[in-house]
């Protein structure tokens, strides 16, 4: 690199000879015959060590005006933090969609492990103490309590994971004025494969529509992640504070 850098150097040095030599100006071929011949030269040298030959011209930049530079220089690096900034967006976008799947499947293993455990409460304490209730009346009223309790969080476990699914048609209007979600099933599911076509190559072609479509796809699955927890939550509230009344229930009907 150092020696691509002194041949602009080594062909003003000869141009200076010249001139002092003669006290005057060569003319303007003797210059130029010179310096074509001295690349010439060099890039040939430069082809038999494997090396680029547009580097022979690449160091000679300082004849080109500064801000025609600064001007290449700056339009580089705004191409580069564009593509940094785009390659941020697709990141995020791709990491808050996994996010949102993950904790939709954790939801729906939290309800279904609900569903089980007080369905199998509820099969034990039927088979187990009906044949009781003869022999202990009061045995009935705790009962009553558990089961309760049981089919309560069940019901709520069961609406956590009940699907809520939209009419599955949209118009050539919602897509003109890009209210429609299109990366959402329930949006189309009812629709002809040439209107869905239809929508998709106009948000395709539309950066706009595309990034407002997977704002709106983020936006609603928090939302129904939402609705899933807080159910799920009433459901884990129900079975804890009722599981505790039931037990009291039982060893006060115990030591009666």
């Amino acid at each position: 690199m150092i020696f691509k850098s002194l041949i602009p150097i080594y062909v003003k040095l000869i141009n200076k000879l010249f001139i002092n030599r003669h006290n005057s100006n060569l003319p303007d071929e003797r210059p130029t015959i010179l310096n074509s011949a001295i690349l010439k030269k060099h890039k040939i040298k430069m082809q038999k060590e494997n090396l680029p030959a547009n580097d022979l011209t690449g160091n000679l930049t300082a004849t080109q005006p500064i801000e025609q530079r600064e001007t290449k220089q700056g339009y580089a690096s705004q191409l580069k933090k564009n593509k940094h900034h785009m390659r941020g967006v697709q990141t995020m976008f791709k990491n808050s969609s996994s996010n949102h799947q993950r904790l939709s499947m954790m939801a729906d293993n939290k309800a279904f492990i609900m569903i089980t455990v007080n369905s199998i409460i509820i099969s034990v304490a039927i088979g187990l103490l009906l044949g009781k209730f003869v022999q202990n009346p009061n045995l009935i009223w705790p009962t009553i309590l558990l089961v309760g309790v049981n089919i309560a969080a069940i019901i709520y476990s069961v609406l956590a994971t009940r699907p809520n699914i939209p009419r599955g048609t949209f118009t050539r209007e919602q897509i003109e004025k890009k209210t429609v979600n299109l990366l959402f099933f329930g949006s189309y599911y009812k629709m002809e494969l040439k209107e869905f076509e239809y929508g998709i190559r106009q948000m395709m072609d539309d950066s706009e529509f595309l990034y407002g479509s997977l704002i709106k796809d983020i936006y609603w699955q928090g939302k129904i992640l939402g609705r899933k927890f807080r159910l799920l939550r009433i459901s884990y509230d129900i079975f804890m504070y009722g599981i505790a009344a039931s037990v009291i229930a039982y060893l006060a009907v115990a030591f009666i």
